[in-house]
């Protein structure tokens, strides 16, 4: 083999080797076709559903005392509709949702009527914004033997005694509460020489009954009891009016029964001895007051002033413990069933935070949501009782009102 045969032989070599991967490569395995990986669409998850009714009626506007107080028409429901809210929010974890149905009944109708109309057939937790009489109506219907009223409005010590019925839960301070509160800060003051000042509408009496109550109980001394009759809406001289109706009389404090704002107002800074007023005017004790800014509690008042343009009433703070309440029982029994939640809401294992530092529950004997009292000024919270010092055996929320003992609730 010559230089050229050889050098020819190698460039065809090197070649062979250059082609070899590719040559390779052009013995290609077929593979199967691989099926696109489906994921099965997620079955949604069925909440348990909490339904309540929201049931009150039409309230014709009062005669204006103030240009200060505008009539609210739909006066506690916008607390419901925002405890529904942080229900449902909390719902979101717990797999349950709740919902409010609202039903008012018109004005001049059969309250009655309308209830075995329209929440007859309903699940059976039922707000209750309504006078005393009316709300015995419905706790006595047949409709409601297997219902759970919530009285979100009334203060009546009657319905917490005499009056009581099994299944009504009571939200609001009673007239009781409030003025043992009331007694207790005068006790610590040493204020303990009483003017009792009383309107003259039932409303008036039954606040006053309360009042005498406390004052014996806490050992005050009624040193004057009178009964208001001037009448303010002809324009006559308050300026000389009061100090002449509280003239001749040595007193601490003025303890005013005026529910309605009839007269209540007029009295302070024009008695004939500088003393303050106490009681349903000047210093009040509430369930809730726009000054209460304490445990989270700006938090929820701004919260239902952007929902509202206004600040939490009273009633509307009931309304909202109460759908609180249900939601707190359906997380912790994972129930919609009213016996189960009634037996868990009387148990001492519920409790409710209520923007007042302790936990708050129902009272067993009577269905009275125990809870602290506010001690309010216009512009100021002045206190909160049970104040220091007064003590009970089981929860110093148990000095104000009326305990075990002393209850008539069988």
């Amino acid at each position: 083999m010559n230089f050229t045969q050889f050098a020819g032989l190698s460039a065809l070599l090197g070649l062979l080797c250059l082609a070899a991967p590719g040559m390779a490569a052009t013995k290609t395995v077929t593979k199967p076709a691989t099926k696109p990986v489906t994921t099965p669409a997620a079955t949604p998850v069925a909440k348990q559903v909490v339904q309540m009714v929201y049931f009150t009626q039409e309230q014709a506007p009062p005669v204006a005392l103030s240009n200060l107080d505008a009539f609210i028409a739909d006066l506690g429901v916008a607390g419901a509709e925002l405890a529904i809210s942080d229900n449902n929010t909390t719902g979101q974890f717990t797999g349950q949702q709740y919902e409010l149905k609202k039903v008012v009944v018109p004005l001049n109708s059969d309250v009655l009527q309308v209830f075995n109309q329209q929440v007859g057939a309903e699940p059976g937790l039922i707000l209750v914004n309504l006078p005393a009489e009316q709300l015995l109506k419905l706790a006595d219907a047949p409709a409601s033997a297997q219902k759970l009223l919530f009285d979100t409005a009334t203060s009546d010590d009657a319905l917490r005694n005499e009056q009581c019925r099994h299944q009504v839960l009571h939200l609001l301070p009673s007239r009781a509460m409030r003025a043992d509160a009331l007694a207790q800060y005068m006790l610590k003051k040493r204020w303990q020489k009483w003017f009792l000042v009383i309107g003259q509408t039932p409303a008036d009496q039954l606040y006053a009954q309360a009042v005498k109550r406390a004052a014996k109980r806490f050992g005050m001394k009624l040193v004057a009891e009178k009964t208001w009759t001037n009448d303010f809406g002809s324009h006559r001289s308050d300026q000389a009016d009061v100090p002449e109706f509280t003239q001749g009389v040595d007193y601490d404090v003025l303890v005013v029964a005026d529910e309605q704002g009839q007269f209540g107002e007029y009295l302070d800074y024009r008695t004939w001895i500088p003393r303050p007023v106490i009681g349903t005017q000047g210093l009040i004790a509430t369930a809730w007051h726009p000054t209460h800014e304490q445990w989270g509690a700006v938090q929820l008042q701004n919260r239902f002033k952007a929902l509202t343009g206004r600040w939490m009433s009273e009633v509307e703070y009931g309304s909202y413990l109460a759908v609180r309440a249900i939601g707190e029982a359906s997380v912790r029994t994972k129930s919609n069933q009213v016996d189960v939640l009634k037996n868990y809401l009387f148990s001492p294992a519920f409790a409710l935070q209520g923007y007042k530092g302790v936990p708050m529950s129902f009272r067993s004997w009577d269905g009275q949501l125990r809870q602290p009292v506010l001690l309010a000024a216009a512009r100021e919270m002045v206190a909160i009782a049970p104040l220091d010092g007064f003590l009970h055996p089981k929860t110093e929320l148990d000095t104000l009102g009326y305990d075990q003992g002393e209850s008539g609730c069988r």
